[in-house]
């Protein structure tokens, strides 16, 4: 559910993107509350697995789409709200700036969609209510299950909001919208699923972790290495190997997009999103998660497609992705936590 740069105006593009600096700062503020030492590799580890999450499309039967896991409960219910929304960010920043994945002027649209619902919404209001009096398999099962899909669900059905506001005829409300939510409602189950697998493994090898972050609190003195070395082998796993595997159907907006439209294309012309095109294609190291070819090459690939995709430069964006995630993420928990200290000690 990345969404492209011509899917917006630049108007709704930079609202977007100011809403999400704003979430971003509040929760700048109030992650310094439970944010500690032992927080930051967490943060940059959980970062790296939904990254390399990210790349795996698992096709949904008998539509011709496919979808990925969002990862925005995984997030939050690992590092809390707040941890969870920048960490998100640095994912799809990484995402954009490296791959070329989602659009430069969509990144705050992209961010807000798959952050600010899960972690804002579906994590305080439902996931939280079914853990509320204790943890167990179950109720991490059907907590997940159900934030997850109301999640999925708002974060679709603000791209058709945001597309609408835009001005974008080619794809008319109602339509795009009974295309959107439906195939969002299998994508969501799918991560539901995903995400309660994942959480319920970090219950049973360290419950500690979930205790304090639903209620706040700094993690302390966790050990927490088979739980940072199994997310970090899983992440490489999928990054370097799975990620092959992944389904050339297009994702859940792109066939939303083609159905309504008749292309998953949409036009966009101006300044604005020439110099947005541009600037992505220079720093796009890695663009479409695999080595830069040229048109000639790319023929021959688009002519020669199998399944699955065995390709070093898939492999190699999963590593060098979660680890630019990892870094980041790493970096934002650092200084977060300097500021901490350093206001700690000015009040003392």
């Amino acid at each position: 559910m990345h969404m492209a740069d011509a899917l917006l105006s630049p108007t709704v593009g930079g609202t977007m993107l100011a809403v999400t600096t704003g979430v971003a700062a509040y929760s700048i503020k109030k992650v310094q509350k439970d944010m500690d030492d032992s927080k930051i590799p967490l943060m940059g580890v959980v970062g790296a697995f939904v990254f390399a999450a990210q790349m795996i499309n698992f096709t949904i039967p008998g539509t011709g789409s496919s979808g990925h896991i969002g990862g925005g409960m995984l997030l939050a219910i690992l590092l809390g709200p707040y941890a969870g929304f920048l960490t998100m960010a640095s994912i799809l920043l990484i995402q954009a700036l490296f791959f070329g994945d989602g659009g430069l002027l969509a990144f705050g649209s992209n961010v807000f969609n798959l952050g600010f619902y899960t972690c804002f919404f579906t994590y305080p209001l439902i996931y939280k209510w079914f853990t509320q009096k204790e943890i167990t398999s179950k109720r991490i099962l059907w907590g997940t299950i159900i934030s997850a899909i109301v999640g999925l669900q708002l974060g679709s059905l603000s791209v058709v909001f945001q597309t609408l506001l835009s001005g974008k005829t080619e794809l008319p409300f109602q339509t795009f919208l009974f295309l959107m939510q439906p195939i969002h409602l299998a994508i969501g189950i799918v991560e539901a699923l995903v995400t309660a697998a994942v959480v319920t493994f970090v219950w049973k090898a360290r419950p500690e972790i979930l205790e304090k972050v639903g209620s706040g609190r700094v993690l302390g003195n966790i050990p927490m290495k088979k739980v940072l070395i199994s997310l970090l082998f899983t992440t490489a796993l999928v990054g370097g190997g799975v990620s092959w595997f992944a389904s050339a159907n297009p994702d859940g907006l792109e066939w939303s997009i083609e159905k309504t439209a008749g292309s998953a294309e949409i036009e966009a012309n101006g300044s604005i999103y020439k110099t947005l095109s541009e600037l992505q294609g220079k720093t796009a190291i890695l663009p479409d998660y695999s080595l830069k070819k040229s048109k000639s090459e790319d023929v021959a690939v688009d002519e020669n497609e199998s399944w699955p995709s065995v390709s070093g430069g898939t492999s190699l964006s999963g590593v060098v992705g979660g680890t630019l995630t990892l870094g980041l993420a790493v970096i934002i928990g650092f200084i977060i936590n300097i500021v901490k200290k350093k206001k700690k000690s000015t009040i003392q």
